[in-house]
């Protein structure tokens, strides 16, 4: 377990002065303490997630646009095809 590094006295004196009265200062402060600072994320941690949101999302939208060219051409060749059969029907 990592230690949060907190500066004890600061802290309570900030809450006294919002109001806060001498114990619930001190007892924000106890529970700041026992917090695993390892179990905290980081500025460094949030970038990471970022990133790799970030590489997923171009990944799916380039995967979207190749399903919709995909879909396009398939459709066009469809439609391609039943023009061909209309006009050889009518003739």
């Amino acid at each position: 377990m990592t230690a949060l590094t907190l500066d004890s006295l600061a802290i309570v004196q900030i809450l006294r002065k919002r109001g806060f009265s001498e114990e619930q200062a001190t007892g924000v402060v106890e529970a700041f303490r026992e917090i695993d600072a390892g179990s905290l994320a980081t500025k460094a941690d949030i970038r990471e997630v970022e990133l790799k949101l970030e590489s997923k999302i171009e990944t799916s939208a380039a995967n979207l646009k190749v399903d919709i060219l995909r879909w396009l051409v398939v459709t066009q060749m469809a439609l391609g095809g039943f023009l061909l059969a209309a006009l050889k029907f009518l003739r």
